[in-house]
């Protein structure tokens, strides 16, 4: 193992140990952590199924929105965008070197299913944007429901300081001209270096960048994927909502969404792949200072994560080996078709 990835592997641990610290750290008695596992050992059983409809919901919006980003091609069945969301999901939650890998997965998903690269580069980038302007919207209204609802509000700058965030990663959004030139500031210098590699990808990288240009999506249609996106983050709130139903837990209306918003930022915080332990002791503590029981907190989160990390993560890369099967299958179909000409003569 070379530095580098020991540095990796040491900065995984440390953001997982410093997460499990802070949700021990909660469970300071016996008491408490006997009430949490007595929370997660007595569940609601119709609020798990609540949670994993919940979270469903949430893939299926998310393939909407990828759809609607590559409408301007040919469109790729929502079902088949179902799938390679849940496979994305597994990626992202347990592979490092993230969102690389998962945009890449993405990025060869489409080309499968006929999407010309431009498009597929465009959808990618247009799907990430609208991520953080639906993020920024959620947590701008979780600010502005604990301002209104929880006896210990954030501040107001931290409202206006959101707004601004969804207002300018709109803007960015709707001014396609911007974001390429964006992207290509980024993708560009990676060209050059493939090229005094020798590589012919470098070819492809820069026909990419030069196409993304031709690509066209109106602000109806940038409107509509920054929905559903907003839908699918929604939708995974309402999964620690649930969460609190499946622990018999009083739920916290006033700061769920915002402690909600606030765990997404640190899952994309290059620690721990998926944020493993500092979303949970992250989201745990904030629900903690906004007067959430400490077993009842620990006992929510970790039944959240059950399912939108171990269990998302477990379907995902079974899909994934479903599908590393089935196109293993087809290439190997092909090739015998190939090496016999008589197979393909008719009668």
């Amino acid at each position: 193992m070379d530095a580098r990835a020991r540095g990796r592997l040491l900065r995984w641990v440390l953001g997982a140990a410093v997460g499990v610290a802070a949700l021990l750290a909660l469970l300071t008695g016996r008491g408490e952590l006997a009430a949490a596992r007595t929370h997660l050992t007595h569940p609601h059983w119709w609020g798990v199924v609540a949670m994993v409809v919940a979270e469903t919901i949430s893939l299926g919006a998310y393939a909407r929105a990828q759809r609607r980003a590559l409408a301007v091609e040919a469109p790729v069945p929502t079902r088949t965008l179902f799938v390679v969301s849940l496979a994305n999901d597994a990626l992202a939650l347990t592979v490092p070197g993230e969102p690389v890998v998962s945009s890449a997965y993405r990025f060869a998903q489409y080309r499968r299913h006929g999407i010309p690269a431009p498009v597929a580069a465009w959808a990618i980038v247009t799907v990430m944007v609208a991520q953080a302007v639906a993020l920024s919207g959620v947590l701008a209204l979780g600010v502005i429901v604990a301002l209104i609802s929880a006896a210990h509000p954030p501040a107001v700058a931290s409202t206006v300081v959101l707004l601004v965030v969804v207002l300018v990663a709109g803007g960015v959004l709707l001014e396609r001209s911007r974001a390429v030139r964006v992207v290509a500031a980024v993708g560009r210098p990676v060209a050059r270096v493939l090229a005094r590699r020798g590589s012919a990808l470098a070819a492809r990288v820069e026909g990419v960048l030069a196409h993304m240009r031709e690509v066209r999506l109106s602000r109806g249609g940038s409107a509509a994927v920054v929905s559903w996106v907003g839908a699918a983050w929604l939708a995974d709130g309402a999964c620690l909502v649930a969460a609190f139903v499946t622990v018999r837990a009083p739920i916290p209306w006033s700061a769920v969404l915002l402690a909600y918003g606030l765990a997404q930022i640190l899952a994309v915080l290059p620690l721990a792949p998926g944020g493993l332990g500092l979303v949970e002791g992250g989201l745990a503590v904030i629900l903690v200072a906004y007067g959430t029981p400490h077993a009842s907190a620990v006992a929510a989160v970790l039944a959240y994560r059950l399912v939108t990390y171990w269990a998302a993560a477990a379907a995902g890369w079974l899909v994934l080996g479903l599908q590393t099967r089935r196109q293993r299958r087809t290439r190997v179909g092909v090739a015998n078709d190939d090496s016999d000409p008589g197979a393909r003569v008719t009668p």
